[in-house]
């Protein structure tokens, strides 16, 4: 279920900067992005309201990670607005990842985060005491997010084809961390570029600031697309 419009990922801290970006495209230009905590905790509830106004799919990026039953009910205030797809963090069990499937709904499209492509094996190990290594956690919580019924996980590119392999080639696969050939990895410990995500198998790419800090968005958008898309 390739997606082959990569996913901006809308960091920005207000509302007026969200419209001036989303300003820039063509209104025939149906886009996807990425709303996170910085701008969902800023906005509320109308960001998601006024992106869906103006056609375009919403990844509502929170990352719930609580007992089952609040995230059932906070999943259930989600499925309500009308998002495309949003996620839980896997580490929250099975339990409370089949909670979340129960209160959004089959709808939308439900992935879990694995481990954050932020996250090394030496900080994994040291920081979470996981003593195995780094892909061994990220399939270890891909088994486990198959299991409770969700439709994939937020990986890093580098982990997709051991995950599919260990799970189905339908689990989908969304890898954060996508710079294109020569641009900065920031904070961003692992990273492809679009050709190499497409090419490994990736389902869904985020890709951030390469195209929000770009001089031109709109160009910087189409290019990743066409590299995406081969």
């Amino acid at each position: 279920m390739r997606e082959n419009r990569p996913v901006i990922a809308l960091d920005f801290p207000t509302f007026e900067e969200v419209k001036a970006f989303l300003a820039q495209f063509p209104k025939e230009e149906k886009l996807f992005v990425k709303v996170g905590m910085e701008l969902y905790y800023a906005c509320g509830p109308d960001i998601v309201t006024y992106i869906k106004s103006l056609g375009h799919s919403i990844f509502l990026d929170l990352k719930l990670h609580d007992i089952p039953n609040t995230v059932r009910s906070a999943m259930a205030v989600l499925a309500k607005l009308g998002v495309d797809m949003t996620n839980v963090h896997a580490a929250g069990g099975v339990e409370m990842m089949q909670a979340a499937r129960e209160g959004l709904g089959e709808g939308p499209i439900l992935i879990a985060v694995t481990q954050l492509t932020s996250t090394s094996e030496a900080q994994m190990q040291a920081d979470q005491n996981i003593q195995t290594s780094l892909t061994d956690s990220v399939l270890n919580y891909a088994r486990k997010t198959a299991e409770a019924g969700l439709d994939g996980v937020v990986c890093s590119a580098h982990e997709v084809e051991a995950i599919k392999s260990t799970t189905s080639s339908n689990f989908v696969c969304l890898t954060p961390g996508i710079r294109p050939s020569g641009s900065a990895i920031g904070d961003q410990k692992r990273v492809m570029t679009p050709s190499e995500a497409r090419t490994i198998g990736s389902d869904y790419i985020v890709v951030g600031r390469p195209i929000t800090q770009a001089e031109n968005p709109v160009e910087a958008y189409q290019a990743i697309k066409e590299e995406w898309n081969g």
